[in-house]
């Protein structure tokens, strides 16, 4: 039996602000609201979310003989998280696109805790999770009492707000204690998310019409117009850049999230000037290889018949 302070003093070792620990179970009651959103059409081109839904229900189905839920949670809050400059036209990229691939830093985060934790308990058994697999994190992030679901349907993590980044290690043996799930949640009265939102793309429900939502427009596939995508080229804070809880949350603490570049900094004259090395070099080992150059390009303007950058 896997201990819930070695745990957590583990999760502190690995660079982790917050871990909780749930016991591994069917979330059954998310299985409705899950399949309604699909059915109406949300996900839009996320199609990969049709797919391994009961999966995404049970982590049974992805670890076998699967106990425990350990999901930690880090903060990448930086200088650019609070909003670009009143009157701003330039380009721009959400905050989290700023620093390395989260996916890969939290994957060696959350591999590192493991061993720390197998090191105790030689025949523990158990896989990571970072975002790319069928896994409803943030529903298990309330769980193990890390914080609650906001309107923007963002975690909401007390004390650091919603810019933080989620892993899970599923493991195959059971807690001596585990915490107790979230209750109840601190929006209160406020729909400053939703009023922000240039898009329109948060629904009253506390989640996503992803056929609206800028990050998916930039990121994922299809050809939007510039107009659609408000000055951004790849993300979007708009909703969280202006929640109070954000606004009074400390910047992250672990140097594995300091921005390798100042998107304020980068106007469109440089980006239809760069070339796909000088992309790669600057921005290779960031979540902006996932875009890669063109697509950026056009999203700072678009191109004419010729291909020119405007």
């Amino acid at each position: 039996m896997l201990s819930e302070k070695e745990i957590k003093k583990c999760a502190r070792e690995a660079g982790f602000d917050r871990c909780g620990v749930a016991p591994s179970r069917p979330l059954e009651e998310h299985r409705s609201r899950f399949t309604e959103w699909l059915r109406g059409g949300f996900s839009s081109t996320l199609t990969y979310l049709e797919r391994n839904v009961e999966k995404r229900l049970d982590p049974s189905r992805l670890v076998a003989g699967a106990q425990s839920v350990i999901v930690c949670a880090v903060s990448y809050r930086n200088a650019i998280s609070g909003g670009y400059p009143e009157g701003w036209n330039g380009p721009k990229i959400a905050s989290y696109a700023c620093a390395r691939d989260y996916h890969d830093v939290i994957r060696g985060m959350l591999l590192e805790m493991f061993e720390r934790l197998r090191a105790a308990e030689p025949t523990l058994r158990g896989r990571v999770f970072v975002d790319t697999a069928p896994v409803l994190e943030k529903a298990w992030a309330v769980e193990a009492g890390l914080g609650w679901i906001g309107r923007n349907s963002l975690l909401v993590v007390p004390g650091l707000g919603s810019f933080v980044l989620l892993g899970e290690l599923i493991v195959d043996s059971e807690v001596d204690r585990y915490d107790q799930p979230y209750c109840g949640t601190g929006c209160g009265s406020c729909w400053r998310c939703v009023e922000s939102c240039p898009a329109g793309a948060i629904r009253p429900d506390r989640t996503l019409d992803t056929s609206r939502c800028i990050s998916r427009l930039t990121i994922e596939r299809g050809d939007p117009e510039p107009e659609q995508l408000h000055g951004w080229i790849f993300g979007c804070d708009a909703c969280q850049s202006v929640c109070p809880y954000n606004r009074s949350a400390p910047d992250h603490r672990s140097s594995r999230f300091d921005p390798v570049y100042d998107p304020r900094q980068i106007d469109r004259t440089d980006w239809a000037a760069f070339s796909e090395e000088e992309f790669d070099s600057r921005f290779g080992a960031t979540p902006l290889a996932r875009a890669g150059l063109e697509r950026m390009k056009k999203a700072c303007g678009g191109e004419n018949k010729k291909g020119k950058i405007l």
